[in-house]
């Protein structure tokens, strides 16, 4: 469970993992990116969860009331307490490692992924790495991946001109102040090991869905790149005959309602973290919103 609060601050999830959101994104229209593949961070992890008394005190109740079958039973007493692997939980070796066992990621309990973490609970001493062949056990990388879970962005409305309603065959100029989007981070960390990955999101242009397919965008792939400190170009004065760096132009009118213009803004997620001598990549995020357009005929005045 999260001890924190959502909007920002430190908060930990049960036993390991704790997140840094102070550089977050926040505020009600902030939501999560998701990955523009259909790459997913982790459902399920590994990480200490355990000291030997504490599970001792978790088994030995599990194994009186005999719910688990004679065999399981035994079979867990051999492991952690008759020294199949295992002596006594490993009582001679407390303050000397921990217990590690399975997590599910914060609301990916529904997920089949969570049921991906079915190992033993395992010993790992301190300063050791986990074992090679357990690959959801927690690394720097696995902590950025958690990390990118926890990354809030804003949704996306683009500046619009004409602002209100536009006309049908009029460019209409579309931008984005980039200052509204600035880059984003959160930190995940497990104190107990010592280790923790920053992950960060930064805005790198925005795709324009006009909403309907009679819409010629500019430019044609709909994608307006981030250039200097905003996306695309604020309308001004003077610039009517000129085709917009970042817009649409509508070829039919939305008659008595309007188009919902989708504008989503794609996300560069790169991490560092310790023992990463250099910057490393994880798949782009995007996050969008819907606005109203409404376009008109436009009308000739007959004399």
């Amino acid at each position: 469970m999260d001890g924190g609060k959502a909007g920002g601050g430190i908060s930990a999830t049960a036993g390991a993992v704790v997140f840094d959101r102070s550089n977050n994104g926040a505020g009600q229209t902030a939501g999560p990116v998701a990955a523009a593949s259909n790459w997913t961070p982790p459902a399920c992890y590994y990480a200490p969860k355990y000291t030997p008394e504490q599970l001792q005190k978790t088994l030995e109740p599990i194994w009186q009331a005999e719910s688990t079958g004679y065999q399981w039973d035994a079979e867990q007493r051999d492991r952690y307490e008759n020294g199949k692997p295992y002596k006594d939980f490993n009582k001679d070796k407390a303050g000397e490692g921990y217990w590690w066992d399975s997590y599910v990621t914060q609301g990916r309990e529904g997920d089949p992924g969570a049921l991906d973490c079915e190992a033993d609970i395992f010993w790992v001493d301190t300063n050791d790495d986990p074992p090679a062949d357990i690959p959801q056990a927690i690394t720097p990388e696995i902590l950025a991946q958690l990390a990118y879970a926890e990354i809030r962005v804003p949704t996306t409305e683009v500046d619009l001109a004409p602002a209100n309603a536009t006309k049908v065959n009029l460019p209409t100029w579309a931008w984005l102040d980039a200052a509204k989007f600035k880059p984003v981070s959160v930190t995940a960390s497990v104190p107990l090991l010592g280790v923790q990955a920053t992950t960060t999101a930064e805005p790198v242009s925005v795709k324009i869905d006009p909403g309907t397919a009679d819409a010629q965008t500019y430019p044609a792939s709909g994608v307006c790149e981030l250039a200097g400190d905003r996306i695309g170009e604020p309308y001004a004065k003077g610039k009517a005959e000129q085709t917009p760096p970042c817009g649409v132009k509508y070829l039919r009118s939305s008659g008595n309602g309007s188009y919902q213009l989708r504008a989503t803004v794609t996300w560069k997620i790169h991490w560092t973290g310790t023992g990463v001598d250099n910057e490393q990549t994880l798949p782009d995020g995007e996050f969008g919103g819907d606005q109203d357009v409404i376009v008109q005929e436009i009308q000739a005045v007959n004399r």
